[in-house]
């Protein structure tokens, strides 16, 4: 049973990057997010400590990647540095494909920045979304399998 949520939850993450896009199709704007110091396709994995950041000029983008987590919870933190109204949204599903953080941040408007440890879930390959709209700024996320 396991390994038919696990081909589920890879089919939904693979299904879903045919519907999102890099950059506004105003070839003046964009986003940029990288995990790990690259920036990656949708679909990419990675293992460990995932350290990610972002910037954009008044782009949007939606970015998803699978993060193999051997424990129930993450740890997670956020930060933007925006001068407009854009926003940063980070949604952490488990591997049973529930939702256990889904977390905003809006531009210019405190907080600026937030942290906790997700909801339990179940451990193995869990789904991470970054969504970053109408993006001015930089900013900055991680996650890290938590106690």
């Amino acid at each position: 049973m396991k390994l038919t949520k696990f081909f589920f939850m890879i089919f939904t993450v693979v299904a879903s990057t045919a519907f999102v896009g890099c950059s506004n199709d105003d070839d003046d704007t964009m986003v940029q997010v990288r995990v790990n110091g690259v920036v990656f396709d949708n679909g990419d994995d990675f293992n460990g400590d995932v350290d990610g950041d972002f910037t954009g000029n008044g782009g949007s983008a939606t970015r998803t990647f699978v993060w193999l987590n051997n424990l129930t919870t993450a740890d997670y933190n956020a930060d933007i540095t925006a001068t407009t109204d854009g926003t940063f949204n980070i949604v952490v599903l488990d591997a049973d494909g529930t939702t256990v953080l889904n977390r905003s941040l809006d531009g210019a408007v405190e907080p600026d920045s937030f942290s906790g440890v997700t909801d339990a879930g179940t451990s193995g390959v869990w789904s991470v979304t970054i969504t970053v709209n109408s993006f001015n700024g930089d900013g900055s996320f991680s996650l890290s399998e938590g106690n």
